[in-house]
């Protein structure tokens, strides 16, 4: 804000500043963590909250997310926002992946399924078989319910009458879009996302989703920049919100972090770091897709697919860290442990300890203090992002984003491994910045992303070799 304006508001009653804000909110229901930020009209952060996300075991024998837990926090939380109330203009909902809700007469049909409930492995008789190819899905048949279509495979086989009561599925976000607005819809980026529901290239639902029913079930897909409706009057008075503030389709999280940098780089590669490291390398070919390992084609917010490669880096470096904070890695720390051969083995299971032997990661406190594991579990994640990189023949500079772009060993590691590495300068996570971005959408100037280069200038040479 220019210092003018700022002491001419100064002067301003607080309700007149306030109303000046047009403030976006942007809903973020992570995997880990689900945040509510709020920013104003000049793109800067004025307050946020957050909480863990929860599951539950359901009465239907499964584990859930508790949405049921995110709609009270969500409602307190806006009730209790004092006088930035009445300056709310818009709303973004962004959510994590291969996550859907179904709807019935009288809202959820069923308690929305979370991807890591281990019953998901029970498969039907040749289940692999049934799906579409990988040629035409970009996605390969992954564990648990990470697929969508696995898991309503395994719900209708389980509970076939709840299933049959759902009249309208939608991804997660769209579902918190249902929520505030009372309006279905649904949106690329997330049936995209490693669904096996949905053929990328033609921008069309799989062979499997039409064939089983499933597709005709989808609510509209909109764009995640689309006001799809605005507040419902009662949310509006219960949490003391104006009439009129628009309700936004939204998107997947990693798909809305890279959204942030679209306009303004068409061609670079992301890394979307949080409970996933998501390795998006947009405007690379397809060629590197052949259907072996964790690598696939998620789908942007303009329905383009995008080569990408996922491991879990963030529940890898906690297990790694075993309770010391990944803020203790240091650089000189990294170097001294390479010096003596100090490293983790690719799949992050075992530590190859100085003198050869190899340990498994869940010794890795009795063998290294609490600096020595922080700084092998950012140095561990900058070689699987290396690895996730070069398999893709990714393009372009590639900027970090998420809790990895204030990781200055993960940083400094990818840079000496790969070059060209930028860090995200932003204040504001590249998955909320992305639900602003959408906000403005349609504005003839693009957001210009803030970032940083990083330059390997204290990592040991043994790293590079």
């Amino acid at each position: 804000m220019h210092k003018s304006l700022q002491s001419d508001l100064l002067q301003w009653p607080v309700e007149a500043v306030l109303s000046e804000l047009a403030l976006t909110l942007v809903l973020d229901v992570g995997k880990t963590r689900t945040k509510l930020l709020a920013i104003d009209g000049n793109g800067d952060l004025l307050r946020s909250w957050q909480r863990e996300s929860r599951c539950v075991k359901t009465a239907e024998g499964y584990r859930a997310l508790d949405s049921a837990d995110v709609a009270a926090w969500l409602s307190d939380t806006l009730s209790c926002m004092g006088s930035l109330r009445k300056s709310v203009r818009c709303i973004v909902p962004i959510t994590h992946g291969a996550a859907f809700a179904g709807i019935g007469p009288s809202g959820l049909a069923l308690p929305i399924p979370d991807y890591e409930f281990e019953g998901f492995e029970d498969r039907a008789a040749g289940w692999s078989k049934s799906v579409d190819s990988f040629a035409q899905t970009l996605c390969p048949v992954l564990p648990l319910g990470l697929n969508a279509a696995t898991q309503f495979d395994w719900l209708e086989r389980y509970v076939p009458n709840k299933m049959a009561a759902v009249r309208q599925w939608m991804p997660y976000a769209q579902y918190w879009a249902w929520w505030f607005s009372g309006v279905a819809s649904s949106e690329v980026s997330a049936l995209g996302c490693h669904t096996l529901l949905w053929k990328p290239r033609e921008g069309d639902w799989s062979s499997l989703a039409v064939r089983r029913g499933w597709a005709q079930r989808f609510a509209p897909v909109r764009h995640a920049w689309e006001t799809v409706g605005l507040l419902r009057p009662d949310l509006a008075q219960l949490f003391g919100l104006p009439r009129g503030v628009r309700i936004l389709c939204g998107a997947h999280d990693s798909n809305a972090c890279l959204a942030r940098y679209m306009r303004s780089w068409p061609r670079m590669t992301l890394v979307s770091s949080g409970t996933w490291v998501v390795v998006m390398a947009s405007g690379t070919s397809m060629k590197a897709l052949d259907g072996t390992g964790d690598f696939l084609a998620n789908v942007s917010v303009r329905g383009d697919p995008v080569p990408t490669g996922r491991f879990m880096g963030g529940r890898d470096i906690e297990r790694i860290c075993a309770g010391a904070s990944p803020s203790l890695a240091d650089v000189q720390v990294m170097n001294s442990l390479i010096e003596r051969g100090v490293h983790i083995e690719e799949g992050g299971q075992r530590i190859v300890l100085s003198d050869g032997q190899c340990i498994h990661v869940d010794q890795a406190a009795k063998h290294f203090n609490d600096g020595e594991r922080a700084t092998l579990a950012a140095l561990y994640a900058a070689q699987e992002t290396t690895r996730c990189v070069r398999s893709l023949g990714a393009v372009g500079p590639l900027n970090v984003d998420g809790p990895l772009a204030l990781n200055e060993v993960y940083l400094e590691a990818l840079s000496a491994l790969i070059g060209d590495v930028h860090a995200s300068d932003d204040p504001i996570e590249g998955t909320a910045r992305g639900g602003y971005v959408l906000a403005r959408w349609t504005d003839p100037r693009p957001i210009t992303p803030r970032v940083r280069f990083v330059a390997a200038r204290k990592v040991t040479d043994k790293l590079r070799q």
